[in-house]
C-alpha cells in the first residue's frame, strides 16, 4: 500500500520537482477512494472543512457531467477556500456560477466564440504569429521564449477581440500575472496577496468599463461593443458582468494558451523522436500534437466543486456541503485511460484528455480558439525554425496553474 506522506494543500508541494508530483498523484489514483485533505489556512478567507481530491479520469468526467450534484457557484470554482464576497465582484464570472445565472451569461457571450466567429480572426492569428517569429529571429537565440513568443500571441488576440488598444497590452499582461501568480514572489507580495489580487481585478475591470463607456458613444467592430449592445431575449451584460468576463478572458484565454505553447516547446525538445515525426508530416500530425501537448501540459491544474446533496459517485459516498477538487492534470495521466501516460505521443488516439475541462456546462468556451492559436504558433515556428529548442523551465509556484514563467530558447 502506498503511503500518502504529502499534502496537496501545502504550498511546498507545488514547488516539488515534476517527477515527485507525478509520483504523488499516481499514489492517489491507486487508492480505493479519493483521499481527503485539510484546507490551507490563508489570511483573507475562512478555513474550510477540507476536500476530496478527485484524481481519476472517471471521477472527473462524472462530476463534470453532474452540475446538479457538484456545483460551481457556492464559494467559487477557481479556489479551494470559499472566497469573501468582495472577490466575486471581480472574479465572479460564469466559471464560478451555476444555472440559471451561468446559462444566461454563457448564452450571451458564446456567440462571440462560435467557429464562424473564430474564423473571422484566423487571418489575424496567422499574421500575429508570423510577426512574433519575425521578431524572434531578429533578436536571435537566448531570449525568453515565454515572454517573447508564447505569451504574446494569446494576449494580442484576446485584446484585439475585445478592442483593447495595443498600448494597454503590457498593463493587461502584468495584472493577469498577479491574478494567477499563486504564491510566486515574482508576481505578488506574499504578505499582501488579497490586496494585490483585488487591486489587479479592480484595474482590469476599470479598464474595460472605461472602454465600454467610450464604445457606447463610438461603437466599433469588437467584442466590447458587441457585448455591451448584445440583447438576447431582452438580456444584456451589466458593466460589472462585462468586467468580470474580461478578467476571465485574459486570465483563462491568455495564461492557459501561453502555458500550453511553452510546455509544447519543452516537450518537443525533450522528445526529439516525436519532433522528427511531426516535422515529417507537419500538416497531418500537428492536430494530434496539439491535443497531446494540451493533455500533458494541463495548464489549469484543478477546479473545485461543492456537493449539493448526499450522493454516491463511482461507488464512493459524498455528503451535502463537502468539497471535491477536480485535478485535471492528474486525470490526464490516468493509467486506466492512457497507455504509458507519461509518454509524449503525438499519434495518441483516442486522446480523451480533460485539458479544457470535463464535459458539461463548464467545458472551456475558448477551446476552439486555443487550439487554433497553438496550431498556428507551432506551424510558424517549426516551418521557419525547425530546430528550435527550449532551455530549462522556470516554473510558476502555483497550485492552480501549471505554468512556466521563463524559459530560454535556442535555434
Amino acid at each position: 500500500m502506498d503511503v500518502i506522506d504529502f499534502d496537496l494543500s501545502a504550498a511546498e508541494f507545488w514547488a516539488l520537482p515534476m517527477a515527485e508530483r507525478e509520483e504523488a498523484f499516481r499514489k492517489l489514483r491507486a487508492l480505493d477512494r479519493p483521499a481527503f485533505f485539510e484546507e490551507m489556512e490563508i489570511s483573507f478567507a475562512p478555513r474550510g472543512p477540507g476536500y476530496h481530491a478527485l484524481v481519476r479520469h472517471a471521477d472527473i468526467l462524472e462530476a463534470s457531467r453532474r452540475p446538479d450534484l457538484f456545483c460551481s457557484g457556492d464559494g467559487g470554482a477557481t479556489n479551494i477556500p470559499d472566497m469573501p464576497a468582495e472577490f466575486t465582484e471581480y472574479f465572479g464570472s460564469m466559471i464560478n456560477m451555476d444555472d440559471p445565472r451561468h446559462a444566461r451569461l454563457r448564452r450571451i457571450v458564446s456567440r462571440a466564440f462560435t467557429p464562424r466567429m473564430i474564423k473571422r480572426f484566423e487571418a489575424d492569428v496567422d499574421a500575429a504569429a508570423a510577426r512574433i517569429v519575425d521578431e524572434l529571429v531578429a533578436k536571435g537565440p537566448g531570449c525568453d521564449f515565454v515572454t517573447e513568443v508564447a505569451a504574446r500571441l494569446p494576449l494580442k488576440i484576446i485584446c484585439d477581440m475585445m478592442g483593447i488598444p495595443e498600448e494597454h497590452y503590457r498593463y493587461v499582461f502584468d495584472r493577469s500575472n498577479i491574478i494567477l501568480g499563486g504564491f510566486d514572489p515574482e508576481y505578488t507580495d506574499l504578505d499582501n496577496v488579497a490586496a494585490n489580487l483585488l487591486n489587479a481585478g479592480l484595474e482590469l475591470q476599470q479598464l474595460v468599463q472605461d472602454l465600454a463607456a467610450h464604445r457606447a458613444e463610438h461603437p466599433g467592430d469588437d467584442l466590447i461593443t458587441a457585448l455591451t449592445t448584445a440583447n438576447l431575449d431582452g438580456e444584456q451584460l451589466t458593466l460589472q458582468e462585462l468586467g468580470s468576463f474580461f478578467i476571465l478572458l485574459v486570465v483563462a484565454g491568455n495564461e492557459t494558451t501561453r502555458n500550453a505553447i511553452s510546455h509544447g516547446l519543452l516537450l518537443l525538445t525533450r522528445n526529439p523522436g516525436q519532433r522528427a515525426l511531426l516535422l515529417d508530416d507537419l500538416g497531418g500530425r500537428l492536430p494530434g500534437a496539439v491535443e497531446e501537448i494540451v493533455r500533458l501540459a494541463a495548464p489549469v491544474n484543478f477546479m473545485r466543486r461543492k456537493v449539493t446533496r448526499d450522493c454516491e459517485m463511482n461507488g464512493n459516498p459524498y455528503r451535502a456541503g463537502e468539497k471535491v477538487v477536480l485535478f485535471y492534470w492528474a486525470a490526464n495521466r490516468d493509467e486506466a485511460v492512457f497507455a504509458d501516460p507519461h509518454r509524449f505521443d503525438i499519434t495518441r488516439s483516442p486522446n480523451p484528455h480533460v485539458g479544457f475541462g470535463g464535459p458539461g456546462p463548464h467545458f472551456c468556451l475558448g477551446a476552439h480558439l486555443a487550439r487554433r492559436e497553438i496550431t498556428v504558433m507551432f506551424r510558424e515556428l517549426l516551418t521557419r525554425l525547425p530546430g528550435i529548442e527550449s532551455g530549462r523551465p522556470d516554473r510558476l509556484h502555483s497550485s492552480f496553474i501549471n505554468g512556466i514563467k521563463h524559459m530560454e530558447c535556442a535555434f
